[in-house]
């Protein structure tokens, strides 16, 4: 097992898609919020021009596309002889499978996500696969949590996966 590749999960282009739109609305409400307080602070000076609104709303939701889609691309999870390894924008982590006593999918708020228990207790959530409504949506979500099962009982019972 030492010589195959490590299998990868990540995001899919509609759950990367939704994340941007999600940090570009957040931006575009913040951006037009602070318009409209310059243009209360300052009422005489008539507040910004008209073609400023729009630019305050798409410049965001442009700008938070492009950070999901590069976010996206970071994001996932790497499936390999030594373990399994997170990675994501901020944090990287590792559990290594001696350490690694149970793999379950679980409903988290509105979304089903892979949990990993590890002997110390603790639960890691890994970023990918997950499954949910609208651009959470992933119709593979079942076959890599069994691919996931898989990989995890081969290497804690034994055997390599076939």
């Amino acid at each position: 097992m030492e010589g195959a590749s490590p299998a990868t999960f990540r995001p899919t282009w509609q759950q990367v898609l939704g994340h941007g739109l999600y940090l570009g609305a957040l931006s575009a409400v913040a951006s037009v919020t602070t318009g409209l307080l310059v243009s209360l602070a300052w009422p005489r000076a008539g507040g910004p021009p008209g073609w400023t609104w729009p630019l305050l709303i798409l410049a965001p939701m442009l700008l938070g596309a492009a950070i999901g889609l590069v976010a996206g691309r970071r994001t996932g999870v790497e499936v390999g002889a030594r373990g399994i390894r997170t990675s994501s924008v901020f944090a990287e982590g590792v559990a290594p499978w001696h350490r690694v006593v149970d793999l379950r999918a679980e409903r988290r708020g509105r979304r089903n996500v892979v949990s990993v228990y590890l002997d110390s207790g603790t639960s890691v959530q890994l970023h990918a696969p997950y499954d949910g409504g609208l651009f959470a949506a992933d119709p593979r979500f079942e076959l890599k949590v069994i691919a996931l099962s898989h990989l995890w009982r081969s290497h804690r019972f034994g055997g390599l996966p076939s």
